[in-house]
């Protein structure tokens, strides 16, 4: 009789053991298929570790060098790259859930159908939704981990261990909005919107400098950015000075994560049962 390999067994065996109830039985069905799909493509999931470690480096040959210190949170001085690993790790997680939660829900939603076939299962929008993006989540949070131990060594304050949960947080918020957007998607072509949006959101949410070098005029518009309350967010915990303004942001990234929910839900719904 044929066997199923290791791989194909492990995704599900480990949901199965984990005690999250219904989410097992809903959102992690949706969630054990990705591990399924993504089995045998792990040298893919393996490159995504290369990138934020890559621009950290650069910036840290580049303009490490040329900078020298900044002014942190609170401001105290901070090395530069110091300064901009932790908004990289926010840019990164952004990234990551913006990626896997555009294109391909796109296609499986428009082209493979397999949200379709999930429909004519017990499972319902919101179980998609959710599985998806804790799909996204994951990958998010594996990604992150590694480049925390990257630059573990640019940050001394014990809370730094705090990146991690604050990365999964910003990429939750993220893949939420990506996924809801993506419901809106007609063409593959469309996707240059989201391109245009997610990259003023990278160069423009603090992430080089700080956000007292921007006019007054413009610096309310990069602080209602959703990249800023997490890049803001992750450099206090790097450096240490916990603030009450970080309750604002968590407040601003959850809700951000609660509104994707309820809309890729609802669209899914519409698209798919209406």
């Amino acid at each position: 009789m044929r066997t199923m390999d290791t791989t194909q067994r492990a995704p599900g065996l480990v949901l199965r053991i984990l005690p999250f109830g219904r989410y097992t039985r809903g959102p992690g069905s949706v969630v054990e298929r990705s591990m399924r799909v993504h089995s045998r493509t792990w040298v893919i999931m393996v490159s995504g570790f290369a990138e934020p470690v890559v621009y950290l480096v650069a910036f840290q040959i580049g303009f490490g060098a040329l900078v020298g210190q900044v002014a942190g949170p609170g401001g105290q001085p901070v090395d530069y790259v110091a300064f901009v690993a932790p908004a990289l790790l926010a840019a990164s997680a952004m990234n990551g859930a913006i990626f896997e939660t555009t294109y391909p829900v796109f296609f499986k939603l428009r082209y493979a159908k397999v949200y379709d076939a999930m429909l004519a299962t017990p499972l319902g929008p919101v179980d998609i939704a959710l599985g998806e993006i804790s799909w996204a989540v994951i990958r998010g949070g594996a990604y992150s981990v590694a480049f925390v131990v990257v630059m573990m060594g640019l940050v001394g304050s014990p809370f730094a261990l705090l990146l991690v949960p604050a990365a999964l947080l910003v990429s939750f918020a993220f893949a939420s909005v990506g996924m809801a957007l993506s419901t809106f998607l007609r063409s593959p072509s469309q996707f240059d919107y989201i391109r245009l949006m997610v990259m003023p959101l990278f160069l423009f949410s603090a992430t080089f400098y700080p956000v007292s070098v921007y006019p007054d005029s413009v610096r309310w518009l990069v602080q209602v950015s959703p990249l800023y309350h997490g890049v803001e967010l992750m450099r206090g915990l790097a450096a240490g000075v916990l603030d009450p303004s970080m309750i604002g942001h968590i407040g601003v990234l959850a809700a951000l994560a609660a509104v994707g929910v309820a809309a890729t839900s609802r669209r899914i719904g519409a698209l798919l049962l209406g």
